[in-house]
């Protein structure tokens, strides 16, 4: 249970962080920054499983980076689901997917839970 939480935690500060760096993306406010990442936790851990099943031909065609898409539409999932987090483009949600998962990944190895 205390893993769980710390993983929520992590996603949400990498979330905030995110919408800091990437100009295309905005969070409401603190809330709606918490409530996303739970959310985001959700869709990646019941959704993104099955759309990367779905575009596995794809994905394999270009090497694994359809995969950053995917991320990307699971970005736009959220915007849509939560209404807190904004997202003002294709190429924001692009980017600050890539960057979420960079921080994400960081945040994970730096806490090491």
């Amino acid at each position: 249970m205390v893993g769980l939480l710390v993983r929520w935690a992590i996603n949400a500060v990498a979330l905030y962080l995110t919408t800091r760096i990437i100009p295309g993306l905005r969070v409401s406010d603190f809330g709606g920054v918490v409530v996303a990442a739970l959310v985001l936790g959700i869709v990646n851990a019941v959704l993104r499983p099955l759309v990367l099943l779905l575009t596995l031909p794809l994905t394999i065609v270009t090497l694994g980076l359809f995969a950053l898409v995917v991320n990307a539409a699971m970005l736009y999932v959220v915007a849509a689901a939560t209404h807190r987090l904004v997202i003002e483009n294709f190429f924001s949600a692009l980017v600050g997917a890539l960057v979420l998962s960079v921080i994400s990944f960081v945040l994970s190895r730096l806490v090491d839970w």
